[in-house]
């Protein structure tokens, strides 16, 4: 009811009540990037206060992060089965539940559980399918700038927790840096309950620039759970070589974002002489940079080639990569980094999304798309454990930064290709 009413409301002043759905989804997705980035936080405190390593640590952050991608496919079937909304709570309850209970761990096993398992499930649940699902089903004009949006999502979440974390950690102790996630999940079930419906003709709308002469959709029965849909579909997908670049190059996207920079960076900045509070500084540049890059890259997906739109981000990744041990971590230096660096940081995602939905239709475009970002999040979850290790074993990170930064050269020649094997697929 309260959905219907608003929908009727802003529909009077002109404004679509799918905008609404899509800010709902942005601040789900901006909580689940906060949780999944606020652990690397604690990487350094919780390595003095319990005495585990860096890479045993690192394991567990690995955990999350494959879980996190691995559950984008079946995500797409439960939210087909249960709705946007429902999803969006159980999500938010599990993020909460994770970050509250892991106060409490005094085992390695019991992070493990918590911060590996729960939040790993939480976090897969809200990941970029979901708002991929909310751009399909709401808009047909301005898709890419609402999928830059949601992407910039990740970019937020870090400007607005990652400081603040970062205050909280070196004042009161890391246990109390869990208290903006958890109320910020409870905020984002709430809104889910109040706001989030499934489809536009719920509130009596076609989709946000669908034409007039389109007839508005009636009711359709949920969808059923078929856990072998997602398998299906990626046997199909897997015979044609466009998945498999997209895939790959989206493992190497992850592998030098979330796994390695989220993760480490504060470390990073630690190991050379830079406290917690300016690193978590430098990672909220990289993210007003990246809500500035990421936005754009959407609405530049709906005007060029995306192709060449991913070789430019990728390259410039990459070289930022190859700067950042000789950045001396000076202000001039970080700074330099983070403007590159965070320009393209989720600016991948966009050009990828569409490339896939041209590549294989809209109706599979968000179960193939899950299965392109779950090898996003095994590429995170390689770097997460690799860079921990290199630390561990060699006291540094550079080798970790040269070899995803060489990486990301390679990922920027491969989708120089897709065009041509497009042309096969179609």
């Amino acid at each position: 009811m309260l959905a219907q009413l608003t929908s009727k409301a802003l529909g009077r002043r002109g404004i679509h009540y799918g905008w609404v759905v899509a800010a709902v989804t942005f601040l789900a997705m901006l909580t689940t990037s906060a949780a999944l980035g606020l652990p690397g936080a604690m990487l350094q405190p919780l390595s003095k206060e319990f005495g585990w390593t860096t890479d045993q640590l690192s394991s567990v952050f690995a955990v999350r992060f494959a879980l996190f991608g691995l559950l984008g496919p079946f995500a797409a079937l439960f939210i087909a089965r249960f709705g946007l909304g429902r999803i969006m709570v159980v999500a938010a309850a599990f993020i909460a539940v994770s970050m509250a209970l892991a106060t409490a761990v005094t085992q390695l096993w019991q992070l493990f559980l918590l911060w590996g398992l729960v939040l790993g499930c939480g976090t897969g649940l809200t990941a970029l399918v979901l708002g991929a699902m909310v751009a399909n089903r709401w808009f047909t004009a301005n898709r890419g700038l609402v999928v830059g949006l949601f992407a910039a999502s990740t970019a937020t979440g870090q400007l607005i927790f990652l400081p603040a974390a970062a205050w909280i950690i070196e004042h009161l102790g890391w246990r109390y840096a869990v208290l903006p996630i958890v109320l910020a999940c409870v905020a984002v079930a709430l809104l889910a309950v109040m706001f989030m419906r499934d489809h536009p003709h719920e509130v009596g709308l076609r989709a946000y620039g669908e034409a007039e002469a389109t007839p508005v959709a009636s009711a359709s029965t949920p969808a059923k759970l078929n856990f072998l849909a997602p398998f299906t579909t990626l046997a199909e997908a897997a015979r044609h070589r466009t998945f498999w670049v997209l895939a790959g190059s989206f493992f190497i996207c992850g592998l030098s974002t979330n796994g390695l920079v989220q993760t480490h960076f504060i470390s990073l900045c630690g190991d050379n002489g830079l406290s917690a509070v300016p690193a978590a500084s430098v990672l909220a540049m990289m993210g007003a940079f990246d809500l500035v890059g990421t936005t754009l890259s959407g609405y530049l997906s709906d005007r060029y080639d995306n192709r060449k739109l991913l070789f430019w981000y990728y390259a410039l990744r990459g070289l930022s990569l190859f700067w950042l041990p000789f950045s001396t971590f000076t202000l001039y230096g970080l700074s330099l980094f983070a403007m590159f660096y965070g320009l393209d940081w989720i600016a991948t995602v966009p050009p990828t999304v569409k490339l896939a939905a041209q590549s294989f239709g809209k109706e599979r475009a968000g179960l193939i798309f899950g299965w392109v970002f779950a090898a996003h999040q095994l590429g995170a979850a390689v770097a997460a454990y690799g860079a921990g290790l290199t630390r561990t074993l060699l006291l540094t990170y550079n080798p970790a930064l040269f070899a995803a930064g060489a990486a990301c050269l390679i990922a920027a020649l491969m989708v120089m290709s897709v065009r041509r094997i497009q042309t096969a697929v179609a």
